[in-house]
């Protein structure tokens, strides 16, 4: 085995830790919410923060990130963000105050923006399209996943200590990452995109996107049809018109619109959008239901997600050779139906449970959507597109899971706060896991038309990355 076939694959497992991690930090605080709105005082509206606080840095700022690893460097950005997220991570956890508790999570949630395309596209640049790629991705996206779907089982497990644990926790396996990437990631001569690096574009982009997230989780406290809620949304819009209108008139764009016209990318895009949006708004809905009505204790919620996690872990890796027999297009499909009947079979909750015929049924369903749909997401997203524009459209993809995640949570909350004196009930969770059921139906219906395989596009000469795959 060649040295540089080593490094490769050495390089990888430092960059799987670390996308276990960013995936673990969304979800770890999910089992914890309930403990630091007691100690805090902090009403449901604003627990969601803490949730939203962190996704509003990472999809606020993805396409920034996924840029700046392009034309710096992709080892240095990654470095670099790496060391922010460890000593935010230490704030974090050692802050009393809701307010800062929040913003600590926002900064956590800016590094994850520069490390997680920095580090996909790391990968999508040392190894060869094709199977090896895929089987690449496939371990890469199965640790994202995994650390997502774990990460309510650890947090269920540290919370029964001190909910601080969950946000201390990633501090030394951070610093442990760091250690290890400054020694096997390699030094390569990157060749970067000439020209300039289109700030104008970088300031508008990154502005829509953070007051489109912040508007969306505003709205349910401020009200939807409030002056606020509609001027900030008008101002989003106008944003994304002079973004759009910059970029068609830059010699070298931020964001070279040209891409977009791949159909398997905003497939993949529109997919990871429902796919996280549905999931972690499911998630924080389970959170209230099984601890703030049923009373369960946060060890006894975390076992509840256990089968999801479980199925993550052990299946997700295999996923890239799925890929390469049958095509990314029909396990996204078979992926998205999975979600479609989990949040079916959770429209049964009820103040008595089944596990049996409840919980883990809807569990292994949710565990085999993300299996499924999460490798095989990447992989379309990713193939077909050059070197240079990796880091874009890995930022491209991770932006929609994370404005998914911040826009869908910002409706479910608002639903299920709209009961009498937004007390929480069965019919307003219903209602919650409901607006999750019709997403992802909808995803179904996105990845159907993905099915019928098609032969690549002729390039043109403004147009050559773009490729039409399955």
């Amino acid at each position: 085995m060649s040295s540089t076939h080593v490094s490769r694959w050495s390089a990888l497992a430092v960059l799987c830790a670390v996308i276990f991690l960013d995936a673990l930090d969304v979800s770890m605080v999910g089992v914890a919410l309930p403990s630091i709105q007691h100690e805090l005082g902090l009403s449901t509206s604003t627990l969601q923060w803490v949730v939203s606080g962190y996704v509003l840095g990472y999809g606020g700022l993805l396409l920034l990130g996924g840029r700046v690893a392009d034309l710096l460097g992709r080892r240095r950005v990654f470095l670099v963000a790496l060391a922010v997220f460890a000593v935010a991570s230490l704030l974090g956890g050692l802050v009393d105050d809701g307010a800062l508790l929040i913003a600590a999570r926002f900064v956590k949630g800016v590094a994850a923006a520069f490390t997680a395309p920095a580090a996909l596209s790391i990968i999508t640049t040392t190894f060869p399209e094709g199977p090896q790629r895929n089987k690449a991705l496939s371990i890469f996206t199965a640790s994202g996943a995994s650390g997502y779907s774990l990460g309510l089982v650890i947090s269920g497990l540290l919370t029964e200590l001190d909910w601080r644990y969950t946000l201390l926790m990633p501090v030394p396996v951070a610093v442990i990452a760091l250690v290890a990437a400054l020694r096997v990631l390699p030094r390569p001569v990157e060749e970067r995109p000439e020209g300039g690096h289109d700030l104008l574009g970088a300031v508008l982009i990154t502005a829509s996107m953070l007051l489109l997230v912040f508007t969306v989780v505003q709205a349910p406290e401020v009200g939807w049809a409030t002056p606020r809620t509609i001027g900030s949304l008008v101002a989003v819009a106008a944003l994304l018109a002079l973004f759009v209108v910059t970029e068609r008139r830059t010699r070298h764009p931020l964001v070279r619109l040209g891409i977009l016209r791949s159909r398997p990318l905003v497939r993949a895009n529109l997919g990871l959008f429902i796919l996280m949006g549905s999931y972690v708004s499911f998630q924080f809905v389970a959170m209230q239901y099984f601890q703030n009505l049923l009373g369960w204790s946060a060890l006894g919620t975390a076992l509840a997600f256990l089968p999801a996690g479980l199925i993550v872990a052990v299946s997700s890796t295999k996923v890239g050779g799925l890929a390469d027999r049958f095509g990314t297009g029909k396990l996204i499909i078979v992926g998205a139906a999975s979600l479609a009947g989990g949040y079916a079979i959770f429209l049964g909750i009820s103040e008595t449970p089944s596990l049996g015929g409840l919980v883990l049924p809807g569990m292994f369903l949710l565990g085999i959507a993300f299996a499924l749909s999460f490798p095989p997401l990447n992989i379309q997203a990713t193939n077909g597109v050059d070197d240079e524009e990796q880091g874009l459209a890995s930022g491209l993809l991770n932006t929609s899971g994370q404005v998914g995640g911040a826009i869908v949570l910002a409706v479910v909350t608002a639903v299920l706060t709209s009961g009498t004196a937004g007390e929480l009930s069965i019919g307003s969770l219903r209602a919650a896991i409901m607006v999750c059921l019709v997403l992802a139906l909808v995803g179904v219906a996105i990845s159907a038309t993905g099915l019928r395989a098609r032969k690549p596009v002729v390039a043109q000469p403004d147009d050559a990355k773009v490729f039409e795959t399955v």
